[in-house]
């Protein structure tokens, strides 16, 4: 099953594209290697993420579903239903506390209410970006903030849409800046429909988190203000902490409001992190900056100098960036 990203258009003329430059000789590396994913094989998990691999990650950072799952009360079982059993073991490892504070059992019980009338994306694509992108997988993160509000949109990761969506203004504006630094990057032909699901980017450490995770069909931003905004806080959190000592990642903050976001997290100015802050890719900011960020080039170039294997921005089928 595939998923996608959202945008958020709102942005502040005080943008400036700012990266941390990329020295070749003066980062900090932190020791570390790709096997910091635990070890974990893919094919060695199921649907749900709690495969004997992921078993025994949730083991060795201290989570016992089974007995967390005895502590629950029946209301909180029933609320926590999607959680319990779509949110990947890997984050329900660290946010399972965070699930039964009084902000997230109101935000179930909104969401609850919420039933008779059609949300984004549907219930069970809502965690899908904990799936694609595990937590020990984490490259780079992008930060988005509503879903895509319109039938065939969201699926889960943001700035992504279904199939045979064609892809929003802008991700276009994205997929443009990536070719100018990758040229061989192939733009994906949509004159037929199709051709902007960031599947792929997730499944290659990618993290397309929105900072809202629902919202009600053509009414954007009517789930902001409800709760998703301060669990997606403790998700980046969980992200930061959990690769702190590790080899960090890259994060995308494009536009203010994911900026803001970000400005909380002091620990993302770590040289085991890198931030790249540049102008939102909506048509209405773009050629302000975004065009010429070189985000993606920057982003590959700091993974490499930390030992990590670069990501392949590609979408088309046997394309590769380089």
């Amino acid at each position: 099953m595939k998923r996608k990203i959202t945008d958020f258009f709102q942005v502040s003329k005080k943008v400036s594209n700012n990266i941390k430059s990329v020295p070749k000789t003066d980062i900090k590396v932190v020791k570390g290697s790709d096997s910091d994913k635990e070890n974990i094989d893919q094919d060695n998990k199921d649907n749900d993420g709690n495969g004997t691999a992921y078993e025994e990650f949730a083991k060795k950072n201290g989570f016992d579903k089974t007995k967390w799952l005895e502590s629950l009360n029946e209301e909180h079982k029933e609320l926590l239903d999607l959680e319990i059993n779509n949110l990947h073991i890997s984050w329900l490892t660290f946010l399972h506390k965070e699930l039964t504070k009084p902000y997230f059992l109101n935000l179930k019980k909104f969401l609850k209410a919420q039933q008779s009338k059609t949300v984004f994306p549907p219930k069970n694509q809502i965690y899908s970006w904990s799936h694609y992108t595990p937590l020990p997988e984490i490259k780079c993160l992008v930060l988005g903030q509503d879903p895509y509000h319109n039938f065939n949109q969201a699926h889960g990761l943001a700035f992504s849409v279904l199939e045979p969506t064609k892809p929003p203004p802008s991700l276009k504006n994205i997929y443009k800046t990536i070719q100018t630094d990758y040229p061989k990057f192939e733009i994906p032909n949509s004159t037929k429909g199709g051709g902007g699901n960031l599947t792929k980017w997730a499944e290659r450490g990618v993290l397309l988190l929105n900072t809202c995770l629902t919202v009600e069909a053509h009414k954007p931003n009517s789930h902001s203000k409800h709760g998703w905004e301060t669990f997606t806080q403790k998700i980046i959190e969980t992200a930061i902490n959990f690769h702190l000592e590790k080899q960090g990642f890259v994060v995308m903050a494009w536009g203010m409001p994911a900026q803001n976001t970000l400005s909380n997290f002091k620990d993302l100015n770590k040289d085991n992190f890198l931030v790249i802050k540049t102008f939102h890719p909506s048509p209405f900011s773009a050629a302000k900056g975004f065009f010429t960020s070189k985000c993606f080039k920057s982003c590959n170039e700091w993974l490499q100098q930390q030992g990590k294997q670069p990501i392949d921005w590609s979408i088309v089928e046997n394309n590769s960036i380089w």
